[in-house]
């Protein structure tokens, strides 16, 4: 049975605490997702890492110009942050306007989400999670993920990147510099999201540099493994063919901290760094990747930051 937490009014001010002291969920293949509703029958549910806080919404100033589903800016605690409508933005009608709002951080930048009401977190295990990346079309795309309840219930995960995407834009990546080498240089990566699956090979294609991806942990160490065994059986290193491995933390089936645990223990995987590349930026994220092996961290997105990590690990 799944472990639930209720959230009373005191919880919600207090949540922050309650994620700082969470950092023992890592390795254990386990996600903790704050369930909350949009006014509709519909259950959805984000990570709790991802939650700074839970408030009633202030004064939202209007701003020209503002994108689809952007209610406008806040100002809370010394931030000034766009807040989303959910509702609206995920087309979904409510007769009443949702005065809750969830603050988010989320690649290392701070804003609200304004839902009718939030409900209690739940642990659930990874692989108990599935991904939903073409079984579902229009609100669905800005679903990466589904998970059930004890009662049957399922619960919709949102894809926060892709929320923000259709929002703000995806960016641009930059001017990246090439990595010179003789050597024929190759990253392995791992995510969930597709938007972010496409900036990763847009940097690395960039640097110059050939790649191969999964959409989960779990596809990906089925595919190492499979890769080492083909190594092992050959005679030959692994780390002739994979220089880098990168991955997300937070994946349907394994996330990225069981992933890292796993290469860190077979000793075929020695030399081959572990780079996290996650939207969840907080300490006790680093913490918790730190824990299983990870030997360098990055928060999404900035493509220089990114590239800058990787290039000395390629040369």
């Amino acid at each position: 049975m799944a472990y639930t937490e209720e959230m009373t009014g005191s919880d919600q001010s207090g949540l922050l605490d309650h994620v700082d002291a969470r950092t023992n969920l890592a390795g254990t293949n386990k996600m903790e997702i704050l369930l909350f509703n949009l006014g509709s029958d519909e259950k959805f549910g984000i990570n709790v890492f991802k939650v700074k806080e839970i408030s009633q919404a202030k004064k939202i100033t209007r701003t020209p110009n503002m994108p689809n589903g952007v209610d406008g800016i806040v100002s809370l605690r010394g931030h000034v942050m766009p807040v989303l409508n959910l509702a609206n933005f995920m087309g979904i009608s409510t007769p009443e306007r949702h005065q809750t709002m969830m603050v988010a951080e989320y690649n290392t930048h701070i804003l609200g989400f304004l839902v009718k009401g939030v409900d209690r977190i739940i642990r659930v295990d990874w692989d108990k999670v599935r991904a939903t990346e073409g079984m579902l079309s229009d609100q669905g795309s800005l679903i990466t993920a589904i998970t059930e309840l004890a009662d049957g219930t399922l619960v919709s995960i949102l894809d926060v990147e892709q929320i923000l995407a259709n929002a703000f834009g995806e960016g641009v990546v930059g001017n990246v510099e090439r990595v010179e080498s003789e050597q024929n240089l190759c990253i392995f990566f791992a995510d969930d999201s597709m938007v972010a699956r496409r900036k990763i090979a847009e940097v690395l294609d960039k640097m110059g540099v050939k790649h191969m991806q999964s959409n989960n942990g779990q596809e990906a160490w089925d595919r190492l493994k499979a890769m080492a065994d083909t190594a092992q059986n050959a005679g030959t290193s692994l780390r002739d063919q994979i220089q880098v491995i990168l991955t997300d933390a937070e994946m349907p089936e394994m996330d990225g901290y069981v992933l890292t645990q796993n290469i860190k223990t077979d000793r075929r995987f020695d030399g081959i760094p572990v780079v996290m590349h996650s939207s969840l930026s907080s300490d006790a994220n680093r913490a918790m990747g730190t824990r299983v092996g990870v030997d360098y961290y990055v928060p999404k997105f900035d493509s220089m930051i990114l590239s800058n990590v990787l290039r000395p690990l390629l040369t």
